[in-house]
């Protein structure tokens, strides 16, 4: 009959757990939310550079690039 206490109180014991634990993953979800926005509210985001496009002329050459190219 005294066992049935000792299973009460770990089940106590790993609710709590679970629950902290729980908890500790809820926090960092919202770190990496946080972290996520940072950078697009301050607008610091690398922009990649987008390849020239280039034209070729009738004969199969490659005209010149503009200002507007780059």
């Amino acid at each position: 009959m005294g066992g049935s206490s000792r299973s009460t109180f770990g089940k106590r014991q790993k609710e709590r757990a679970r629950q902290e634990k729980q908890a500790e993953k809820a926090q960092r979800r919202a770190e990496r939310k946080l972290q996520q926005k940072d950078p697009e509210d301050k607008g610091t985001t690398p922009v990649a550079p987008k390849d020239p496009v280039v034209t070729y002329d009738e004969e199969g050459k490659p005209e010149g690039l503009s200002f507007h190219d780059f």
